[in-house]
């Protein structure tokens, strides 16, 4: 049996809760999240590094649905349906503000073809990138498991080595890391008749909830550090990162479809 794989990105939604900046009224959480300079960079981001690695997947069958609040912006709503008008998973839905955690549970059972047989879910985050052949290893990991998926509601895989990245209009700057439990290149899997989601769950505590299969084998994404990052807005350790030298450029564009020009292009272009 195929499986169904659906994947989840908020772009500048502004939910109820979900953030840890924190803002008084849903009015100052839009005007924070739709400041001008603030959504040029995450379109940027998007386009440059968040993008790429979904057109090139080497296991094309799976939908990415981007949520959008419906008060964006009609400018900015046009710039991502053009951005992302050549790659045929995305769909983009708009959403009033409501709590987190409530409307991204209803998009993905929405979402599930037949509810009553299991599905592979997984988030992607609007400025970081996972590996091109993730969606496949997926897969693979999920034919793996499937003594373990039998006994469990959700069984989530983890994929833990990536790279910190920094990007601009002089290209790349990266690090390697080893983290558990990111967002990026990680999946779940829901048993059928269950209505758990992913995004049931805080995404550092997942292995309190179900059995998690790790697998600490190549660079699966990127971590994107940029000044719009809403975990990186409060006091936190600086990360370092070096520009990158022609092998980091080509392992770049092989294994996450970052091309170091386009994104020099990208962050240049007024």
């Amino acid at each position: 049996m195929t499986l169904q794989v659906i994947g989840l990105c908020r772009f500048s939604y502004p939910a109820i809760g979900g953030f840890q900046v924190e803002h008084e009224t849903t009015e100052d959480r839009i005007a924070y999240l739709y400041e001008k300079a603030r959504l040029e960079e995450r379109f940027r981001l998007m386009e440059a590094v968040a993008l790429p690695c979904i057109k090139a997947q080497t296991d094309e069958d799976f939908e990415l649905i981007i949520v959008i609040g419906d008060q964006f912006p009609k400018e900015h709503s046009d710039r991502l349906h053009d951005i992302t008008a050549d790659i045929p998973q995305i769909r983009i839905i708009a959403e009033p503000p409501r709590p987190q955690r409530e409307v991204m549970k209803e998009i993905f059972n929405k979402a599930r073809k037949d509810p009553s047989v299991p599905c592979l879910q997984f988030r992607h985050d609007d400025d970081d990138a996972f590996a091109v052949d993730f969606i496949e290893r997926l897969r693979a990991a999920s034919h793996d498991a499937q003594a373990l998926t039998a006994q469990h509601k959700a069984v989530n895989f983890d994929w833990n080595k990536g790279i910190v990245a920094e990007f601009g209009p002089n290209g790349i700057a990266s690090t390697d890391i080893f983290r558990q439990l990111y967002p990026a290149a990680m999946g779940m899997q829901i048993r059928g008749g269950s209505p758990l989601t992913i995004m049931n769950f805080a995404h550092e505590k997942i292995a309190r909830f179900m059995p998690v299969v790790s697998y600490p084998e190549a660079q699966m994404f990127v971590r994107s550090h940029n000044s719009s990052n809403d975990s990186r807005q409060k006091p936190v350790k600086k990360v370092p990162v070096q520009p990158i030298d022609f092998e980091q450029t080509q392992m770049f564009k092989d294994r996450f479809a970052i091309d170091i020009d386009n994104v020099s292009r990208i962050f240049t272009e007024k």
